[in-house]
């Protein structure tokens, strides 16, 4: 029982974190009341890679990761790693998860609701625009046996 509540906090901040930070200061402008338990820095991870998805892993770089820890009035303690240098970006998703993991989040989970369709949406023209290109091979019977 305790795996759900992780795999839901595992979903939104996944899509926090791959969000657009305009579109989620958008749809998300007032943060409430909160203290900063570690400020948002930058800094690096190391992206592995596998050689079709099972080979061996290797170090295939660095990427540019900001990280922010925030706690809410209440207690409640939110995390937060995003991709690239935008430190608001990493509070505001900070922020949402705290408010998410509280319980009382109906405006939150309206957020992530807007924000799940439009990465559908993005998916799905992704897709589209791909299968555009795609080449069908077929092989012609040439007659002999």
């Amino acid at each position: 029982m305790t795996e759900q509540p992780d795999l839901a906090r595992k979903g939104w901040m996944s899509l926090l974190a791959k969000a657009p930070a305009a579109r989620l200061a958008e749809l998300f402008p007032n943060l409430p009341p909160h203290d900063v338990l570690r400020a948002p820095e930058c800094g690096a991870v190391m992206v592995q890679g596998r050689i079709g998805g099972t080979g061996a892993p290797f170090n295939l770089g660095e990427m540019t990761v900001t990280r922010c820890s925030v706690v809410l009035a209440d207690g409640q303690v939110g995390h937060a790693w995003v991709q690239g240098r935008d430190k608001s970006h990493a509070q505001r998703a900070a922020v949402l998860d705290a408010l998410l993991q509280s319980g009382a989040a109906d405006a939150q989970l309206q957020v992530l609701d807007v924000l799940a369709a439009e990465a559908g949406l993005a998916k799905t023209a992704r897709a589209t625009k791909a299968a555009a290109t795609k080449v069908d091979f077929f092989t012609m019977v040439r007659g002999e046996d």
